[in-house]
């Protein structure tokens, strides 16, 4: 994958780059830190520009997530609960528990998407819940891009800091990845416990 990856950029320059990184946010398992190291190497050699390519990449973010962002609207709390309906008694949900995870991200929402924009994976599935959620078209957006144009700017400098070794950072990024799923898993586990917990207080 890695040498397609490349392929692309060297032979489609900042197009490229926009194009990676929209397909990297609509299918997650494309490594954005191969992409966006990379860049950042290919203007210390090429006539790209750092600047051009956070450019790039974050228009790139942008238009991805608003593709999901708008699939997630697609898949409102309405039809969550005409699923829940059907197949709720297998899945263990009810419409209770649509309408608290719906008001929950009504809550942390922005933050949610901002922050989530530094965690590898989840960074472009975020889209998807804020959009069932009705998340403010604008607030969306605007964490948004403050999110990815800071993560985006940081591997990209990184990539030409490092220049033909930027493939060290994709190593460091691997570790960083591991240590961000490990930590996830924990929180997911910790939730579901809470949750079970607290379903069976209300059930007393």
């Amino acid at each position: 994958m890695e040498a397609w990856i490349q392929g692309i950029m060297e032979q489609f320059g900042y197009i490229g780059v926009f194009l990676l990184i929209m397909v990297e946010n609509l299918f997650p398992p494309i490594p954005s830190e191969i992409i966006l190291t990379f860049g950042g190497f290919m203007t210390t050699s090429t006539e790209l520009t750092i600047w051009g390519v956070i450019l790039a990449s974050t228009l790139g973010s942008m238009i991805g997530a608003i593709i999901l962002y708008g699939i997630g609207l697609l898949l409102d709390v309405e039809r969550l609960e005409k699923i829940v309906d059907r197949w709720g008694h297998i899945l263990r949900l009810t419409r209770e528990d649509i309408h608290k995870a719906d008001n929950w991200f009504d809550k942390y929402g922005i933050w949610t998407v901002f922050f989530c924009r530094f965690v590898p994976l989840i960074r472009s599935l975020i889209s998807l819940p804020a959009g069932m959620s009705n998340m403010n078209f604008g607030l969306f957006i605007f964490f948004t891009t403050i999110g990815s144009l800071i993560w985006n700017t940081v591997l990209i400098y990184l990539g030409a800091a490092v220049g033909s070794q930027w493939e060290v950072i994709v190593h460091y990024m691997d570790i960083y990845s591991t240590i961000a799923y490990v930590v996830i898993a924990i929180v997911m586990i910790a939730f579901i416990v809470w949750f079970i917990k607290s379903r069976k207080k209300d059930k007393v």
